[in-house]
């Protein structure tokens, strides 16, 4: 077993693909510890990130028996990003958007979703929303429809993709850029974002 460390992600892959059950203990041992601290440290809560790291390697699986894994020695990134979207997914499911401090996508909504508002904090976040809202309009327009529909319409990410004609990971990644493109305005603009 001590050998096992020597050998790629990406052999320890294609072993798998190949029918050899081990490798894919030998990948889990491998990664565990730093796939399962990411989720824990978004969702604070040992038992749902035990849930969320179960779902992330049967998705895992599950792709790899289809034949589907495309990653070539990325396996990682891979596995990392779909615990990330197993995450969104869990927030979603519980009507709370999630603050990804280590993420740029996210820090808007950590201003826009915030509940519990003085009237002060109210009318400063009236503004910002009027002044991001400005901005919007400067955004691609697939990225502009998704963007309104999310924040705007608070639709969900299936019935933007069923209003759009697109697949939920597209209209994931037109929200993504969105954000990324929204926040490069919100610095050129100097829209100061308070917390």
């Amino acid at each position: 077993m001590r050998r096992s460390t020597l050998v790629s992600d990406g052999v320890l892959v294609s072993n798998y693909i190949n029918g050899q059950e081990k490798s894919l203990e030998v990948l889990i041992n491998r990664h565990q510890q730093r796939i399962f601290s990411f989720v824990l440290s978004k969702v604070l809560d040992r038992e749902i990130a035990e849930d969320i790291f179960q779902d992330t390697f049967i998705k895992v699986i599950n792709t790899l028996k289809k034949g589907k894994y495309n990653e070539e020695g990325k396996f990682l990134p891979w596995v990392m990003r779909i615990a990330h979207n197993l995450i969104i997914d869990h927030f979603r499911r519980n009507k709370r958007i999630p603050t990804f401090k280590n993420t740029d996508e996210f820090d808007i909504f950590s201003v826009i979703s915030d509940d519990n508002l003085n009237a002060e904090s109210e009318i400063i976040k009236m503004q910002i929303l009027d002044d991001v809202k400005g901005l919007i309009v400067e955004l691609p327009e697939d990225q502009k429809e998704v963007l309104i529909m999310r924040m705007y319409k608070d639709m969900s990410f299936k019935e933007i993709a069923e209003n759009t004609g697109v697949s939920i990971n597209t209209a994931l990644g037109r929200m993504r850029y969105a954000l990324i493109n929204l926040r490069k305005l919100i610095e050129k603009h100097n829209i100061i974002l308070v917390n």
